[in-house]
């Protein structure tokens, strides 16, 4: 398996940024686009999917980024819940439901199945190394000539 150097190559957040871009084509227009509360919140829950799935792997250990992950699969939950209240309200069609319901579920596996990897790896991130990396010095502002 090959090392993952940056969140953008995860595939839990790339299935994340599809779900945001799908999330907000639906909720530019037509019914949903009014009810504020719930095409808000729909937004907020499927961008915290992503954003967390981010941080956690910024956070650089493997404790940090499972909780996130966690928080991020809880999100997913949040999300698919929101679907039914916009089906049930007659904002979005039964295909768009599937579409949706299908791709967040796909995420929340990849999630669990990050969550099961992390918490079996022995690596335990690199804040974690004995020997870390010397800090840079970097001058003040007040040493640079303008």
């Amino acid at each position: 398996m090959a090392a993952i150097k940056r969140f953008e190559e995860l595939e839990s957040w790339k299935l994340a940024r599809k779900l945001v871009q799908r999330v907000y084509q639906e909720t530019a227009a037509g019914p949903l686009s009014t009810d504020f509360a719930l095409r808000d919140q729909m937004r907020r829950s499927c961008i915290s999917i992503m954003s967390n799935l981010a941080e956690g792997f910024e956070r650089n250990g493997n404790r940090e980024f499972i909780q996130f992950c966690h928080v991020a699969k809880a999100s997913s939950g949040e999300f698919r819940s929101q679907l039914y209240i916009a089906l049930d309200a007659g904002y979005i069609s039964q295909v768009v439901f599937d579409e949706l319901s299908a791709l967040v579920i796909e995420i929340s596996r990849s999630i669990s199945g990050m969550i099961k990897y992390l918490s079996m790896s022995e690596y335990k991130g690199s804040k974690f190394q004995e020997d870390p990396l010397p800090y840079i010095s970097v001058p003040a502002a007040e040493d640079f000539e303008l």
